[in-house]
């Protein structure tokens, strides 16, 4: 009779842990090893000031204080060296639990030497032993297997002790009845290291499959921002990483289930609208859907890069000639928007990316298209998607007066004045208004007339790239330009002394952003690789 094989996933739960559960795993080693440390300078402290300070004696026929003191601080040089350790590693998880691994037996060795260097077998005792093997697994969560046996190996390090003082010559007379219940706390405690091992891989996995959304299944939790969540996915079947926005229809107004079931259907409608944009300069929605309990999800392009927003805030504001290179960029992302109807309406430098593109550098994507609003020329707006009719959706900083007012015809120039806003920021690193309120900032948009961006920049502004900025911020909708080609034909013709060349781009980004590896996993402290997008 042949066996039936066992799958992948039944040798996967007993032999591997789930890749969050494998990360948490790795982020307690150090914690592990500050325990171990602790206990051994305890071990230090108590045998060396403590004990002589209440008058306990020792002398040579006892442990303490030889060489109790020598396997202290092994023990102590050991556990300190797995922390150090957790750094250097933190790319490599299975070497880094190897290593924690190694540290729990050696240590439990010194434990075993130390408490068996005289052995008081016709005493009864529980081995501390058994609290290493019990608590280690809930700390640091480990395969069923590998538990098992990393179990076994520390229970056995007090046989192994008791033998080696046998070797020094030792003597204990005992019977191998005694032995057996001297040691047999250990063994027990294997049993009982199991199931918290057993549970917490069982529970990690279950979490693993309820973040699966479609055919793609979440990981880290990349950015967090006032309308979701950004979490770094991997299709279940394609190499392809991407990255998945979750929003909750609370969020967005809805404050029943009839207005989510309604936002709903908005959703599913406008995505597909979001879904058809072709320009290189858009983001890419590979997916999108929503899940049963009601949140809205897109799966979108991985980008290595960084938002303008952050673009500025680390590197300061950015000549002149580079600000038009980025917004004609933006321009023709949101020109094929406009064309099939679409306006973004949230256009801020958070939401503009640019990036390594294959050979390309500072090619800019736009993000964030899944929240747009049809519009009709001439007409009343239509319904605005994933929000209520009266709720008014925006960043203040970069809201048209319009929208500000609430009025209900608004069109794609609400994108034109925020791309002026855009640019205001990538010159002068400054907003366009200040306030210390969200409704003071969309009253200065209202009624405030901006200063030209050349009065705050560091560099020089061409004045004719102070018009265009200044013409996109017009108060009235119909003394801005017409449409964003419009905008980057105006941008395309101001005088520049020195050009921002692909050569330029290069020089920058290698002297900033060298180029880093595919993605085949998102490393933590790279905030270069790490997709803000969305946020």
């Amino acid at each position: 009779m042949i066996a039936k094989a066992r799958t992948p996933s039944t040798r996967s739960r007993w032999h591997s842990l789930p890749p969050d559960l494998l990360q948490q795993s790795c982020k307690r080693v150090a914690i592990m090893s500050l325990i171990f440390a602790s206990l051994w300078a305890i071990a230090l402290v108590m045998n060396n000031l403590v004990a002589p300070l209440l008058g306990h004696n020792h002398n040579m026929t006892m442990p303490w204080p030889y060489p109790g003191n020598f396997i202290s601080w092994i023990g102590l040089a050991i556990s300190l060296t797995t922390f150090f350790l957790v750094g250097q590693l933190k790319g490599k998880p299975e070497i880094l639990l190897n290593v924690s691994h190694v540290n729990m037996i050696v240590g439990a060795g010194l434990v075993a030497l130390l408490m068996n260097w005289f052995p008081a077998i016709d005493a009864w005792r529980i081995s501390w032993l058994c609290l290493i093997i019990v608590v280690y697994p809930s700390i640091v969560p480990t395969p069923p297997l590998k538990t098992l046996a990393i179990s076994t190996i520390v229970a056995s390090m007090d046989p192994l002790a008791v033998w080696i003082a046998h070797l020094r010559g030792v003597s204990f007379g005992t019977d191998p009845f005694t032995m057996i219940w001297y040691f047999l706390p250990n063994y027990i405690s294997v049993g009982l290291a199991m199931i918290p091992s057993t549970m917490i891989s069982g529970l990690g996995r279950q979490v693993n499959k309820a973040r699966e959304l479609g055919s793609y299944q979440l990981g880290e939790l990349l950015g967090r921002g006032g309308m979701g969540e950004v979490y770094h996915a991997r299709h279940r079947m394609l190499a392809r990483p991407a990255a998945i926005k979750l929003i909750r229809p609370e969020t967005l107004g809805a404050a029943n289930s009839e207005a989510a079931r309604v936002m709903i259907q908005r959703f599913r409608r406008e995505a597909q609208a979001a879904a058809v944009l072709r320009s290189p300069h858009t983001i890419n929605l590979y997916d999108f859907g929503v899940t049963d309990d009601g949140v809205f999800y897109y799966v979108m392009e991985l980008l290595e890069g960084l938002d303008l927003e952050s673009l500025v805030e680390r590197f300061g504001p950015v000549p002149a000639s580079r600000a038009i290179f980025l917004l004609r960029h933006a321009c023709h992302s949101l020109g094929e928007a406009h064309a099939r109807g679409l306006i973004h309406r949230d256009i801020k430098p958070s939401n503009i990316f640019t990036c390594r593109l294959g050979l390309s550098v500072d090619f800019v994507k736009v993000l964030d298209f899944g929240l747009v609003k049809h519009y009709a020329e001439g007409a009343q707006a239509q319904t605005v998607l994933l929000t209520q009719p009266d709720v008014t959706t925006g960043t203040p900083a970069y809201m048209a007066p319009e929208m500000a007012l609430g009025e209900r015809t608004i069109d794609r120039r609400v994108d034109i004045y925020a791309l002026g806003c855009v640019g205001y920021w990538l010159l002068t690193g400054r907003l366009v208004f200040e306030a210390d309120t969200p409704v003071k900032m969309m009253l200065q948009h209202i009624q405030s007339v901006p200063a030209p961006p050349s009065r705050y920049a560091e560099q020089e502004v061409p004045p004719e790239l102070d018009r265009i900025i200044l013409q996109c911020l017009a108060k009235n909708p119909d003394e801005r330009p017409t449409d964003t080609m419009k905008v980057a034909e105006m941008l395309a013709a101001v005088p520049l002394r020195d050009a921002w060349t692909k050569d330029r781009a290069e020089q920058w980004w290698e002297a900033h952003l060298p180029a880093t590896a595919p993605f085949t996993e998102v490393r933590e402290k790279t905030p270069v690789e790490v997709l803000q997008v969305v946020q």
